[in-house]
Formats: structure tokens, sequence, C-alpha cells
């Protein structure tokens, strides 16, 4: 017991490392991460009182709980079977195959990394690029939803700013969570929007396994109260119009909801722009048919430093206006039972059209999507002309009761002209406007945006007679 034990110096190290790793995982980082853990409720508890939407225990849970909870979940576990069943492979593949798709979804929320840095790089990078204003909004009926309730933003997609804007806007309403596509899981990336409580979703999978792992974390999400935002459409428009509503996540939502559980209340929110980024790509994979476009990565630097260069040089103004509106909310438990939504068919199916219509009822209208309009109308003309056409349009939708941008017809044309001449759109002195070759496509794109608004299915890029 008292001889002595001659051992290599590499040997007498490696006892050594391995002691201060079982010494630290046993006891110093489980302190470490209570010293933490403890700091972070306080702060997410003072937090809390200034939300209006006060962040869920659910979006708190730590990463791992959630993903054990989610793959032992009893729906879950019989997918997981019936996966083995169908696939002939054994229960514990389809099991390891569930895990997999779990640590793909779930994310790993941080309420520093939203609350510090997420939410003020937001609101930067709004206000650096747009004047954004707020359209349709009633604050006393948005101020009498339930705090207890889930709340669910459903939103119009135009842009991928949709994401950065809305979470400036909301910064004060709670954590949104949203739902992202593949695009978004290339690490760092990955890890940033998981820190923000966004969780990833394979677009095109149709596996029932992956499906129903999918619903039952939409499902406990809503059900834990989380507030979450998502795009019925399912991808960005194409050609400025809203597209149908795809059912998918709004379905997980409509089947899990429980009428004696938790109010789920969903707000309809609409965007629009002066200027999208995207909008030349999404014009070409709208003429290709092929709706998966990759940017040439050239051409995004290129214009990231002819951005930055009219930064430096002060000849950059801004892309024009952004605006958000808000419509009425929906109380997901009110519409199961009112005869207005009907009680045939596939119930997401009329929740989803009753949001839709409400999107579409307050869709902002601003002063590009109203001159593209005028201009498409004429093919060009004079800014006198123009002018009659803008304000005629303005007559309409007043009487319509749709909200108007500020000043009068003048004033919004002379707001537009400018972020279409410095495009190359227009061109010519004002008595003789002129639209260059590829104007027409570009301006039905925003004119499409608020089409329906004129009682109109599309705005066509051909001249009219």
């Amino acid at each position: 017991m008292t001889q002595t034990i001659q051992l290599p110096l590499w040997a007498f190290v490696l006892i050594l490392l391995f002691a201060a790793v079982t010494f630290a995982s046993h006891f110093l980082f489980p302190s470490v991460r209570w010293f933490f853990r403890k700091r972070m409720e306080r702060a997410v508890a003072r937090l809390n009182t200034r939300l209006r939407q006060p962040i869920a225990p659910f979006k708190l849970a730590r990463r791992y709980d959630m993903i054990q909870r989610l793959i032992y979940d009893p729906q879950v576990t019989q997918a997981i079977v019936e996966h083995a069943a169908a696939n002939n492979v054994p229960e514990n593949v389809a099991f390891e195959q569930a895990r997999r798709y779990a640590r793909e979804i779930v994310p790993s929320f941080s309420a520093t990394a939203y609350f510090t840095i997420g939410t003020r790089l937001a609101r930067w990078l709004s206000r650096s690029l747009y004047q954004v204003r707020i359209g349709a909004f009633d604050r006393d009926i948005l101020d009498g939803v339930n705090t207890q309730a889930a709340v669910v933003f459903v939103m119009n997609h135009r842009s991928n700013m949709d994401y950065v804007l809305v979470t400036y806007l909301a910064a004060r309403a709670g954590a949104l969570s949203y739902a992202v596509g593949e695009w978004a899981r290339v690490w760092p990336l990955s890890w940033v929007i998981r820190a923000m409580g966004a969780f990833f979703i394979r677009r095109r999978s149709r596996g029932a396994l992956y499906r129903k792992v999918l619903a039952r974390y939409v499902q406990m999400a809503t059900a834990g109260g989380v507030t979450q935002a998502v795009f019925p459409e399912g991808g960005l428009s194409l050609d400025g119009h809203l597209a149908p509503p795809r059912l998918g996540l709004l379905n997980y939502i409509v089947t899990g909801f429980d009428p004696a559980g938790r109010e789920v209340v969903f707000v309809p929110v609409a965007l629009n722009y002066d200027r999208i980024l995207e909008d030349r790509f999404l014009i070409a994979a709208d003429k290709s048919g092929v709706r998966r476009f990759r940017p040439p990565l050239f051409t995004v630097l290129g214009g990231l430093f002819a951005h930055l260069w009219s930064r430096l040089t002060g000849r950059f103004k801004g892309f024009g206006g952004a605006t958000v509106s808000f419509g009425r909310p929906l109380s997901l438990g009110e519409a199961l039972i009112s005869d207005s939504l009907g009680q045939s068919g596939d119930p997401t199916e009329a929740v989803a059209a009753e949001l839709m219509a409400r999107v579409r009822a307050v869709m902002p209208v601003l002063p590009v999507p109203l001159v593209a309009r005028a201009l498409l109308a004429g093919q060009g003309g004079d800014s006198a002309t123009l002018c009659e056409t803008v304000a005629t349009g303005m007559t309409t939708l007043s009487a319509a009761g749709v909200t108007l941008p500020r000043g009068d017809a003048a004033a919004i044309v002379a707001e537009a002209l400018p972020l279409l001449r410095v495009r190359g759109l227009v061109n010519g002195p004002e008595a003789s406007l002129e639209l260059s070759a590829d104007a027409p496509d570009i301006l039905a794109f925003y004119a499409n945006s608020i089409a329906h608004h004129f009682g109109e299915a599309a705005v066509s890029a051909t001249a009219k007679q």
C-alpha cells in the first residue's frame, strides 16, 4: 500500500488530466451553470415585467431536456414504431433517426442573444435601410389579447427583411419564434438563429416520422405559450401577390389545439416595401418556374460593396418606406365554434382563409406601389398625368377604407420617382417620363402587392390601351 510506483511522465500527465476533467464535469461545471442560470432567470423575470407576452418557461427549457421530451412523446414513439415497421428497420435505428430530427428542429433560445443583440441589430438594420412606419394598428384591440395566450403572428412573406423588421417592431410584445428553412442551416449562422429561438424545418420533407416530430414540437411550443411567427405562403412571393396559404404549420397548431387548455390567438400582420432587395431574383424565379434560386456570390458581394461605397460617399438616401400593419386578431377557440368560418371540411382551411383575408385587408399602401401602378397604366407619361392617376387611385382606396400613405398625390409621386430613377427604371424629364426595358416587370411586381385593394387580380406588365 505504501510502495512507490514509477510512471512515465506522459502517463502521470494523462492521469492528472482525467482527474481534472472529472472534477470539472462533476463539481465545477454544474456550479458554474447553476450560477449563470440563476442570473439568467432573474434577468428574464425583470424582462417579463416589460413585455406584453412574457417569455414562456417552455422557451427557456434546456435544449437537451426539450429534445428528450420530444422524442419520448407518446405520439412520436408511436410514429417511430410505425416507421420501423414500414421501412423494415430496427426500432432503435428509427429512434436514432427521430433523435436526429429533434436535434435539427429544437432551438436553444438565449434571452441575452435575443434582447441584447438580436433586437438591437434588427432595429439598427431596419432603420438604416428604410423609413419604418406603422400602418393599420388598433392598440386597444391588440392590448386586449390575453397575456397568457399563445400568440401566433401570421404574416405575408415579401422579403427576408421580414424577419428583421418584425423582430424589431415586436420587441416589446415578446420573443418571437420563427420557422426558418434549410438556407439557415449553415454554421455559424445556424448557431445564431437557434439562439434567437428560431427552429429549422425541411420544406420538402415528406417523411411521416419527420412530420410527426415537427408537428409535436410546434404543438408543444403552442401549448407552452411560446409566441410564434409563421408565413403561411411557405416562401417569398415571386410576383408580388399574396400566394395561397400552405396549411402545414397552421394545421399542426389547429389539430393540436385543446379547447380546455391554453388559448391560441392569431394576429394577422401585413408587410410591404418601397424596395425589396431580392426583387429581380424573385421575378427571374417566377419567369423560370424554378422556385429555388441562389443569387451568384459575386453578384451579392458586388451589390454589398456598392451599397457600402454609396454610404461612405453619402449618396445613400435609403430604400424608401417599409410599413407593417396589424389586422384584427382571431381566437382559435372562437373560430372553431363559429358558424362564420363554416363547419364543413378541414377547419384548418377555413382558419387559413380567414387569416389571409385579414392580412390582405390591412396590406399597406406605399408610394412606390401606387406610382408603379400609375406608370404601368400610362407606360410613362408626364408627372402631371401621373399625379392625376395616383389621386384617382387614392380616392378609390379611401372610399374602401384602406389606410393611405402620408401626403397628397403630388407628395407621393415626389417621394416615389427618385427611388425609381436611382434604380434606372424611370428616365427622362418630368414632362416626358420613359420606362427602361426591364421596368414593366419590376413595376408590376410592386403594383401587384396592392392590386387586390382595387379589385384587380393582377397588374399587367404590358401596356394598357
